[in-house]
This record gives C-alpha cells, sequence and structure tokens, in this order.
C-alpha cells in the first residue's frame, strides 16, 4: 500500500531535550530510522525521505548537538554515543515504533550499533554507508588521533588535523574527491552544517564526540560478535574516495555478514549529496525485501 510522502517536520521533547526529526510515510510500529553523521543532520536524507516514504514509515532526527535539535553546552550534558544512542531510542519509542531497519554512517554507527547490540530482537536490517566498524577501515589518517586518544596531552592534541572550522566542514564533502566530482555537490550543504556547527560552545560537543569515538573502536569486538551471531541483514553502501574511513572495510563486512549486498559509488564521505538517486533506490528495493520477507507491512 502507497503513502503520502510529503516529509514532515517535527519536533519532541525525549529525555530532557527537544529532538528535532523529519518522517515520511504513514506511522507504523515498523520503520526505517535513519541517523545522520558529522557534521550535517537529517537534511543529508531529503532526496531520500520523499522516496523511501512512499513505501515505509521513515524517521531521521537530528542528533542532540546537531541540526535543530537542542544542544546544551558541554558542562550540562554528556556528550557520548552511548547517552546519543539512548536519546534515538527514546525517540524511537514515544513515535510507538518497535522495530527498524537502520541506516547509519559516520557518527551514527557509534549511535546505531549501540542501539542494535542492546536489542537486536528490534532489528529487521542494517543499511551501512561510509561507517566504520573495523580495524581493516582505519587508514593511517587514524594515527594522529589514536596517539591523542591514548595520550590526550596538549602536545598530541596540537598534532591533530585542523577540522573544526568552516574549511574542514566542507573538506567533510570534497575531500578525497577527483576535481571533477566537486561540482555535484550542492555547496549549501556545508554553509547550512557550519551555520549550526559554530553555535557557541559546539565545537567543545564535536570535539568531545570526536574524543568519546575512542570507545566506538574499543567495541569493535563487541561489534564482531554481534554480525557473527545475530547476522542482521546488510546493505553496505560507499563512496569509494572517503579519505575517513578506507574502502577495506567493505571486504571487512563481507568476512562478517552472511546476508550483505554491497554498493560501491563513484562518491566521497557524505554519498547522499552526490547518488541519493541511486540510493534511495536501494534502500526501496532493500526495506520492501525486509518487510515482505518478516510479514511486518502496514
Amino acid at each position: 500500500m502507497k503513502h503520502s510522502a510529503k516529509p514532515r517536520h517535527r519536533s519532541r521533547k525525549v529525555d530532557g531535550l527537544t529532538v528535532h526529526y523529519r518522517e515520511a510515510g504513514a506511522p507504523c510500529s515498523t520503520a526505517v530510522v535513519l541517523l545522520h553523521g558529522f557534521p550535517t543532520s537529517s537534511y543529508s536524507f531529503r532526496a531520500v525521505l520523499p522516496v523511501l516514504g512512499r513505501h515505509a514509515y521513515v524517521v531521521a532526527p537530528d542528533l542532540p548537538g546537531f541540526g535543530f535539535s537542542d544542544a546544551p553546552p558541554l558542562g550540562e550534558y554528556d556528550y557520548t554515543f552511548e547517552r546519543l544512542s539512548h536519546v534515538i531510542e527514546a525517540l524511537v519509542d514515544d513515535l510507538g515504533v518497535q522495530r527498524y531497519v537502520l541506516y547509519v554512517t559516520d557518527f551514527a554507527t557509534p549511535v546505531g550499533y549501540l542501539m542494535a547490540m542492546r536489542h537486536p530482537e528490534r532489528v529487521l536490517g542494517l543499511v551501512v554507508q561510509n561507517g566504520n566498524t573495523h580495524e581493516a577501515g582505519l587508514n593511517d589518517a587514524w594515527d594522529a588521533p589514536r596517539r591523542f586518544w591514548q595520550d590526550p596531552s596538549e602536545q598530541n592534541r596540537e598534532a591533530l588535523p585542523e577540522w573544526l572550522n568552516f574549511d574542514g566542514t566542507r573538506e567533510q564533502y570534497l575531500g578525497g574527491l577527483p576535481e571533477q566530482l566537486h561540482e555535484l555537490h550542492p555547496p549549501e550543504s556545508w554553509h547550512l552544517d557550519w551555520e549550526r556547527m559554530s553555535r557557541p560552545g559546539n565545537l567543545d560537543v564535536q570535539f568531545q564526540l570526536f574524543y568519546d569515538y575512542r570507545n566506538h573502536v574499543a567495541r569493535f569486538p563487541q561489534i564482531a560478535a554481534y554480525h557473527q551471531q545475530h547476522q542482521p541483514p546488510c546493505l553496505l553502501i560507499w563512496g569509494r574516495h572517503d579519505p575517513f574511513f578506507d574502502i577495506a572495510e567493505v571486504l571487512a563486512y563481507h568476512q562478517e555478514m552472511a546476508v550483505l549486498d554491497a554498493h560501491i559509488f563513484d562518491g566521497g564521505h557524505l554519498v547522499l549529496e552526490t547518488h541519493a538517486e541511486e540510493v534511495a533506490a536501494l534502500l526501496v528495493t532493500f526495506v520492501e525485501d525486509l518487510l515482505e520477507r518478516t510479514s511486518v507491512r502496514a
């Protein structure tokens, strides 16, 4: 059954925060939950929502500290991926969603995997887009962060690359791309991101999340055990020019997952900015198949 797919822009109070989210399709106890990465927001799913919303109930929240969700100062809120995962879980519960297909990318990967490992029975399938859960995907660009995580001294912090500024925000989109692909990226994306990122105190929040990413890396063995035990159907989408997460990650997933559909695009870290139409088509097929196989269609 087809539903109206016009995206709706809403907010709810959960876990003491106002969380902004976009949704499409008819509300249902089964949903597709789209989780964005750094430095963007649910805006990154703007082209996917109306397509997928014709086939399923879709929810795309802004993580706390991002987009139009609340961003309390660092001293007033515990910014860890564990905490963010509980906020998103609370939102999903408040919306009456019991089971979901989970889309993760970048910083959303630790958020989504924490949700999945806590409640594997709720996850119908995983969509992983340029999100790392294996050592294979961490190339030498992570050497300086690893040193800082191990010893957060001022010297090691100064050795980190500069990314929490306007140029670094733009680099998330254009980094690693051949010149001819730059013109496919709408520049308003990083301008909008930076407008929200540069709110007073927010750069400290983003650095704290980067520091907490070390705990996600430490959970890689737990994630491997989750993959091996539960074997959720998985759709892997990758921009091959990603300078942050190596394409070797794709093979690492292949070695663990029994049901895996992998697609590599001629794009970068934020592949939805250049290949939203292609990704939306893959999502529709993947979600439709899961809903049919699990007999949970509304």
